[in-house]
């Protein structure tokens, strides 16, 4: 995972996330010279806890839950695309 010279890949800082239909200001955006293993590591993290917070958003019908683990998913769906863009380079 490693480039030749012995440098990490890193994320290169070009995903967005957008929310809503014709929005054109970014919720957010991944920052360059993330380590891509570190974000694939925390994108992990955030689908346990997407993961977690769907089943209890069920479970106690509670649809801020739901909204959360939308939201922290597309947080994990952004790095993980700036991750693997960075892993191309």
């Amino acid at each position: 995972m490693t480039q030749s010279r012995g440098k990490p890949h890193t994320t290169v800082g070009k995903t967005r996330f957008y929310q809503g239909q014709g929005q054109t200001n970014p919720l957010f955006c991944i920052e360059p010279g993330i380590p891509c293993q570190h974000a694939r590591d925390q994108a992990s993290e955030l689908m346990g806890c997407v993961c977690d917070l769907t089943i209890s958003g069920i479970m106690e019908e509670r649809p801020q839950m739901l909204w959360a683990a939308y939201y922290l998913s597309a947080l994990a769906k952004a790095l993980m695309d700036d991750a693997e863009l960075g892993m191309k380079h």
